[in-house]
């Protein structure tokens, strides 16, 4: 039986400089844990730049860079691997765990809440001083390469009994909190990714600030600053304000008529004035 790797290393490789602007330690905190080897925990709303923010350490540390989306029918065998037929012969074909835990590479579970429960204890010698991984098909123990760290990510907005981490798991990680950045930060990083002018990036901050504060109403997330630096790319190529303030953050939030009209209003007040 033979072995066959799916993914190039030199494909994960983080080879431009991605865009990050800092809003605390955590870049400092990342590479002390880094130097340690410590599991590292990612929390916070969606798309407040924690995947953003991985691809730039994975950059700073030069490391290469492997990241699954998790889901619910993410098994086990999808991240360690599994024996294929190919041309008349069985071989075992890495999955991405073991492909970042061979090479050295940052593994970086996103979402991983999402993930069956039973797939998540898959990484539980990894991220304790065993530093191993256990690939009971193949019957074979794997010593995690000494440049290999494990990152995860969630959002704790969404915690339920059903979608939570169990304290077996959490007590592996040290863990980074994400928010949105101050308004200042925020619409510098609007500005830059939307190449948008600084005014209008900084009402579209204030925008989502104003949605943030209502979310009491029955909105389950805010504005994230990924849906406005959708807007901002709208807007820089025509779209009038308004109605890309609505397609790209209004409309992706909600599906209640009620509280789009309330979104609605909001833009007007914001833009039509």
């Amino acid at each position: 039986m033979a072995t066959e790797n799916r993914i190039d290393p030199g494909a994960a490789n983080v080879e431009a400089e991605p865009y990050y602007l800092s809003t605390g330690n955590e870049i400092q905190t990342f590479e002390a844990a880094y130097d340690a080897r410590l599991p590292v925990m990612l929390k916070g709303p969606t798309g407040c730049g924690k995947t953003r923010f991985v691809e730039h350490m994975a950059y700073r540390l030069k490391r290469p860079l492997i990241s699954v989306a998790c889901h619910e029918d993410l098994f086990a065998s999808d991240l360690v691997g599994r024996y294929l037929l190919k041309n008349d012969e069985t071989v075992w074909v890495d999955g991405p765990l073991t492909l970042a835990v061979r090479e050295g590479a940052i593994m970086y579970l996103d979402e991983v809440v999402e993930a069956r429960k039973d797939t998540t204890v898959v990484i539980h010698p990894l991220s304790d001083n065993r530093r191993v991984l256990f690939i009971d098909k193949k019957g074979e123990t794997i010593h995690a390469h000494p440049d290999f760290i494990l990152v995860i990510s969630y959002n704790p907005g969404y915690q339920s009994v059903l979608k939570d981490l169990k304290q077996s798991t959490r007590q592996r990680f040290v863990s980074l909190m994400f928010q949105y950045p101050e308004a200042e930060k925020e619409a510098e990083i609007v500005s830059r990714e939307g190449n948008l002018d600084r005014e209008t990036s900084l009402r579209l901050v204030d925008l989502a600030n104003r949605i943030r504060n209502i979310r009491e109403h029955g909105l389950t997330e805010g504005a994230s600053t990924r849906l406005l630096i959708y807007a901002a790319q709208l807007i820089n190529r025509g779209v009038p304000v308004h109605e890309a303030c609505r397609t790209a953050v209004c409309l992706p939030l909600t599906d209640d008529e009620r509280l789009q009209e309330t979104l609605d209003e909001l833009i007007g007040d914001m833009f039509d004035g």
